[in-house]
């Protein structure tokens, strides 16, 4: 089964990479957005911004978090970690760093997102299931990821902020 899940990146580093992933053609085509519908909404006001993106997670049943290297502690990324756990929707991470850009260029490795959220007197981190594609070929990788996303989603189902 195909679920509407959320799409949380770095959009200036990682947009296309995010872009590999949405079309793999594994989660509900209403999972995503189009780049231009995100480049408008980007201009608009904190207020406007925080509106679109609780509107997008009320219709969706998981928040994955599209790590690369600037992802962590990124304004509206920590938002969106943040809300997902309020709305107690699934949340999962996957390591995009290896899946190459535009220019054909793989990146490094960033830090993970949910250390930086502390549930429970432990880190985010230690609940949400990051997953790290153990190739090295950006072809490889893809695939790797297009295999496992909807278990990943399923466990991030399976396992939300309410049974921490």
């Amino acid at each position: 089964m195909k679920r509407k899940v959320f799409f949380s990146f770095h959009y200036n580093r990682d947009n296309w990479r995010a872009g590999q992933v949405r079309n793999m053609g594994k989660v509900s085509g209403d999972s995503t957005f189009s780049d231009n519908e995100w480049e408008a909404v980007k201009e608009k006001s904190d207020e406007k911004i925080s509106a679109w993106i609780d509107a997008q997670l009320l219709n969706t049943s998981c928040v994955v978090v599209l790590i690369g290297v600037e992802t962590a502690n990124r304004k509206w990324i920590n938002y969106e970690i943040k809300r997902a756990i309020e709305l107690n929707k699934g949340i999962i991470g996957i390591y995009v760093n290896k899946l190459k850009n535009y220019e054909g260029v793989q990146d490094t490795e960033g830090k993970n997102p949910f250390d930086n959220f502390t549930v429970n007197g432990r880190k985010a981190s230690e609940y949400i299931k990051c997953f790290k594609s153990s190739f090295s070929s950006s072809k490889y990788v893809y695939k790797d990821i297009s295999d496992n996303i909807q278990e990943l989603i399923e466990y991030g189902l399976k396992n939300k902020p309410s049974t921490w």
